[in-house]
């Protein structure tokens, strides 16, 4: 594994695609902030390592929260994309995640079914128990992994994959995730991130149809530290 001086962490990398391990605070894709997206550092990187001149051609292909970290998937190749944009579309890339909370959900482990609505100006979602105008089905399952002091650990592989789904439906059940406080937790961390960290991500290779299998390593930090 081999890091640059933007400290890329690429997880994977072939002439298709490219996997790297976000960071919390980094942007996958450029929005009004203007602050230089992950998609860019990416873009910096490929130039840097295969001296290309002019412009490198990276296609975004999924999105992770600002505040989350982990597995971010990108197209290199223009053959790629509509492969891996259907991939995700069609739910064939099996995404899971790790989230640590305060409160322990009721059961174990579980399925949450809700109907999410977007409020665009809070940049926020809403989990609702039964069907409401322009709501989405969001659909995730969770078991408990580990029990630490204070916190637990929740595994989480996601059905549908909605604006803030794990954040807005653990919330909804009363356990919201640490750090969290757009979603109820009761202080922020120090870095500006979530306990939220995009574990794994399981697909079938877009080119050469071989399944690959990534896991991402869990960002410093005695909480996390505690987890593995």
């Amino acid at each position: 594994m081999h890091s640059n001086k933007n400290n890329l962490q690429v997880l994977f990398e072939d002439n298709h695609i490219i996997v790297v391990n976000k960071r919390a605070g980094d942007i996958v894709q450029g929005d009004k902030t203007g602050d230089k997206p992950l998609s860019e550092i990416v873009k910096d990187y490929l130039k840097d390592k295969y001296n290309k001149p002019g412009n490198v051609y990276l296609g975004v292909v999924h999105r992770l929260d600002r505040p989350t970290t982990g597995i971010v998937l990108f197209a290199k190749t223009s053959k790629a994309l509509p492969r891996l944009n259907k991939l995700f579309k069609d739910k064939d890339a099996k995404k899971t995640y790790w989230a640590v909370v305060k409160n322990l959900p009721q059961n174990p482990s579980g399925k949450l079914v809700h109907w999410m609505k977007r409020n665009p100006k809070q940049n926020k979602s809403y989990a609702h128990n039964n069907e409401v105008p322009d709501s989405k089905k969001a659909i995730l399952s969770y078991s408990v992994l580990k029990s630490l002091n204070n916190y637990h650990l929740l595994e989480i592989d996601l059905e549908t994959g909605r604006h803030h789904q794990i954040r807005s439906q653990l919330s909804s059940i009363g356990s919201p995730i640490k750090g969290d406080l757009k979603y109820g937790f009761d202080r922020s961390n120090k870095d500006g991130s979530i306990h939220l960290h995009a574990r794994k991500l399981s697909f079938i290779h877009p080119v050469k149809k071989e399944e690959i299998v990534i896991t991402a390593p869990l960002p410093n930090d005695p909480i996390w530290d505690a987890c593995v």
